[in-house]
């Protein structure tokens, strides 16, 4: 790739490098003086300054690292032991001067090993599947939600299938709305995992349906809607969520939302007291994916409507952690309208 698309200023603001780093999925970007290496960015530096609460509007000089690592042409042949030895997923090639010449990725085919897999999880995994789907109408009119293509593969396929490459084999389906085509359907393919269902006899809710999980799932478990995808390491929120011994992890993705107009900000007497010209904000984002311990499930009432932001909502009155593993936009696929579908699409097909 052109590394100048990776190569930033140290003074533009956290909003607009976590903006590259969405655009270049490269989960690093390297804070250059006149392509001067000064300094790098991970997406994990990104990560715990959201999680401590940070101003994005702040500039990238709060988060670089300043001691970056690096080789000379000459230790090439060394790349590889020395981003396992840093645990670092690129390095940069520089010359006497430290000017980046080029960057070596992990993912570059030359440093794959064969055999290498990702971190095996083998947790159970729910996913939504009951719902009516009506923001996508007229497809749910004929199918349900979770059979939607995306491409050639249904999204609910697409969801296990990343699940499964990070040794999830035992999934749960909460299913009411047409669930006889999604068991038809897992009935007729060849698969190498499990399937259960929980049928819910009315609609219960995102939360509601984990009650007919009682019984079955005694251990840590992802809880996924059925219209995202989510392109990040499973493993790494799977271990965070342990780390901070929380009963629920949120997957969040940041929005940067840009009004696009001049915005008034008024004085108590009805004078202006400052304009500011198509101003960015900055949310954290539920993206529809938790993980969750099994003691969450004994605060749901049986037969009763509820979303899981209730249930959060519930075990923070109870005084339980709560948490929050925040990722990029970019990492989020969402196909819960039509047009976002499209662009669900177009992404996985490469355009």
């Amino acid at each position: 790739m052109d590394i100048k698309k990776i190569i930033i200023d140290e003074n533009i603001t956290i909003r607009e490098a976590i903006r590259i780093l969405d655009k270049t999925a490269k989960r690093i970007l390297f804070v250059c003086d006149n392509n001067n290496l000064k300094g790098v960015i991970t997406d994990g530096d990104i990560r715990r300054w959201i999680l401590r609460n940070g101003d994005l509007s702040a500039k990238s000089k709060e988060i670089t690292n300043y001691e970056p690592k690096y080789i000379t042409k000459t230790e090439k042949s060394q790349a590889k032991e020395l981003m396992k030895k840093y645990s670092v997923n690129a390095i940069p090639v520089v010359n006497i001067n430290r000017e980046i010449e080029s960057v070596i990725f992990w993912d570059d085919l030359e440093l794959k090993d064969d055999n290498e897999e990702k971190t095996k999880l083998d947790i159970p995994v729910v996913i939504m599947a009951g719902g009516l789907g009506t923001r996508l109408y007229p497809y749910t009119k004929i199918l349900p939600k979770a059979l939607i293509p995306i491409g050639d593969i249904p999204i609910i396929e697409r969801i296990i299938n990343k699940f499964k490459e990070y040794g999830c084999l035992n999934y749960y389906l909460t299913v009411n709305y047409r669930k006889n085509m999604i068991k038809s359907y897992f009935g007729d393919i060849e698969k190498n995992y499990d399937i259960s269902y929980l049928e819910e006899d009315k609609p219960l809710g995102t939360g509601g349906s984990l009650y007919l999980l009682k019984g079955k799932v005694n251990r840590t478990f992802f809880v996924s809607n059925c219209d995202i995808l989510i392109d990040a390491d499973y493993a790494a929120m799977y271990e965070y969520h342990k780390e901070k011994k929380n009963l629920i992890t949120m997957i969040c993705a940041v929005k940067n939302i840009t009004i696009p107009y001049g915005v008034i900000n008024l004085k108590d007497d009805g004078e202006i007291n400052n304009m500011t010209e198509k101003p960015e904000y900055s949310f954290l984002t539920n993206t529809g994916v938790y993980i969750i311990e099994p003691e969450v499930l004994e605060l749901i009432e049986d037969n009763t409507f509820v979303h899981l932001p209730d249930i959060a909502s519930k075990c923070m009155e109870l005084g339980m952690r709560v948490g929050v593993y925040p990722i990029t936009e970019r990492a989020w696929m969402d196909m819960g309208q039509l047009d976002e579908m499209q662009e669900m699409i177009n992404r996985l097909e490469g355009k």
